[in-house]
């Protein structure tokens, strides 16, 4: 009833022995099992295999939902990295007021000196599918502002997320800030 141990590769130790999925340590959730079947199966291929444990998206399918990937604001004060956090809600965001969907908001969590993002979490509707914009963002390394300077479709509920990232330089345009 235990976890397989594997290292950083998904490897047993075992010659030609390879795990992933609920049986290794990590969460568990289909997609972080997915990921490490894939980078197992570019390992065997003689290819760099990569699965970043630090930007897994987390999503409970709620009404509303919430998503989230990176770090809480309790991690970074208990880490003692020095953070900024940029806000906004749906509320404020007209495809979600249009949807009549206005509960939620999106939350950027960067750090205070190099504004690389550490952190989104998400509530309301259809984060699940917003939560990717902090994933790809943190994936290479990106900053809020690289986030707050790509261009959302209006209306969309994407635009919450741009707005947000905005806000963690105080710059939000649909919000006070």
């Amino acid at each position: 009833r235990g976890q397989i141990e594997v290292d950083d590769h998904c490897h047993t130790g075992v010659d030609g022995v390879w795990a992933v999925g609920d049986c290794v340590r990590g969460p568990m959730l289909a997609h972080k099992g997915f990921e490490e079947g894939i980078a197992v199966a570019e390992l065997i291929a003689g290819l760099p295999g990569h699965v970043n444990f630090d930007t897994i998206p987390w999503v409970i399918y709620t009404e509303p939902e919430l998503a989230w990937v990176g770090k809480t604001e309790q991690q970074l004060k208990a880490e003692g990295i020095p953070y900024k956090a940029g806000s906004f809600p749906f509320a404020a965001n007209g495809r979600a007021v249009a949807m009549v969907e206005p509960a939620g908001f999106v939350k950027v969590l960067a750090h205070a000196e190099t504004d690389r993002i550490l952190g989104m979490h998400l509530v309301g509707a259809n984060v699940s599918e917003l939560v990717h914009e902090g994933v790809l963002t943190m994936e290479f390394s990106g900053s809020a502002d690289d986030l707050a300077r790509i261009c959302h479709a209006h209306p969309s509920l994407s635009e919450a997320v741009h707005d947000a990232a905005m806000a963690v330089s105080k710059r939000a345009i649909h919000k006070a800030n």
